[in-house]
């Protein structure tokens, strides 16, 4: 696998080298940006004219990481030349979360066949519910296929995601590539680092991704009591105070969910994946120490250090970025760090991640570091 790396700026840059000439089927092009480059679709032209029957996918992010640095407004991208393995790109549709299981099943119909190893997926962050997003796709495609990825940003606005399609930046998209052979090594990790507190509620009244009732209370109204004088700042301030969702069945990590709106009236809460009636919750918040070590955790055995230098992509959620501030870079580096020596990593901050747990099955994670290294044998 030929592998490099850019870090773009959004006027031409007389000191960036050619984009090197490895246009195919089995090139993959990866692009993440700020929700400004949708005001920008000319900036991506010299990435779609340079590989026109390549895999290119992408996204708007909350920060783009490069290597062992975070940053802002710029495009961070990865060109990636297999020699051994077959792409194939997918993409579909999503006007709101209720499209999402139609969504998934298109990208299936596109991505089924022979041979089929694994999935890099990256959807709009704000119209998609990705718990019904992944779960239908892994449904589909089955369990031997591993789908990891992670849903668009737009820093702590909230306002506007693209995904990056064959024609430049669009929201309402969905796209993937998939990954066909033998010789691919896929790797994947997730972890937190997030600490709970208080006690634990019943989620009793839900439905999908909107959360009305905690313990027979309108969910509004106590995640505001939590918050204090911070309610005044949702749901920007609710990245920093996100529910761990517990499994009752105990075979998997408790997974993280984050909230991406509120509605006064209803007094609800829309979170980026489901919230299902009767499970139980818990609030959280963060540990700087625990983040970075959780994030350093996440890339720990991942990829095989007897094989060649493979891609890392990076995906964290801007709610870890909020929380450690001027500390953000300690958990890139801490990832660099723990994977084997010349790995290249790039990536984004993300409003979710996606990432198989511990049963095999696909989910939406929020609040954590999810790392996916490619990797030919």
């Amino acid at each position: 696998m030929d592998l490099v790396t850019m870090l773009l700026s959004a006027s031409p840059d007389p000191n960036q080298g050619p984009l090197p000439a490895w246009d195919g089927p089995d090139t993959l092009v990866l692009a993440f940006g700020s929700g400004a480059w949708l005001e920008a679709p000319g900036a991506f032209q010299p990435l779609l004219e340079a590989y026109p029957s390549s895999c290119v996918l992408g996204c708007s992010t909350a920060g783009e990481i490069h290597g062992a640095q975070v940053h802002d407004d710029r495009l961070s991208v990865a060109v990636a030349r297999f020699a051994h393995t077959r792409l194939r790109r997918a993409e579909a549709l999503v006007t709101g979360p209720a499209g999402s299981i139609q969504a998934a099943e298109t990208l299936a119909d596109q991505l089924a066949g022979p041979g089929l190893r694994a999935v890099l997926l990256f959807s709009d962050g704000l119209m998609v519910n990705g718990s019904e997003l992944s779960r239908t796709l892994g449904r589909r495609l089955g369990p031997e296929v591993a789908i990891t990825g992670g849903l668009a940003g737009d820093g702590p606005r909230f306002q506007r995601t693209w995904v990056l399609t064959p024609q430049g930046p669009a929201a309402g998209r969905v796209t993937a590539v998939g990954f066909y052979g033998e010789a691919l090594r896929h790797h994947y990790g997730s972890k937190g680092g997030w600490d709970t507190f208080g006690p634990q509620r019943q989620v009793t009244r839900s439905e999908g991704n909107v959360l009305y009732e905690l313990d027979g209370q309108p969910a509004l109204a106590l995640y505001k009591s939590y918050l204090g004088e911070r309610a005044a700042g949702l749901p920007a301030t609710a990245l920093l105070f996100p529910l761990s969702l517990l499994d009752p069945a105990g075979r998997d990590e408790n997974v993280v969910r984050t909230i991406l709106g509120l509605d006064e009236a209803a007094q609800s809460l829309t979170f980026a994946g489901d919230i299902p009636q009767g499970r139980l919750v818990q609030l959280m918040r963060a540990n700087f120490d625990r983040l970075v070590d959780g994030a350093g955790d996440a890339a720990t055995g991942l990829g095989d250090a007897n094989l060649p230098p493979g891609l890392a992509i990076a995906i964290s959620c801007v709610g870890r970025r909020l929380v450690l501030g001027e500390r953000v870079e300690e958990e890139v580096e801490a990832t660099l760090e723990a994977l084997p020596p010349g790995t290249v990593q790039m990536g984004f901050y993300a409003y979710g991640e996606l990432c198989p747990q511990a049963s095999g099955a696909c989910n939406l994670h929020n609040q954590t570091m999810t790392l996916t290294v490619l990797q030919e044998a």
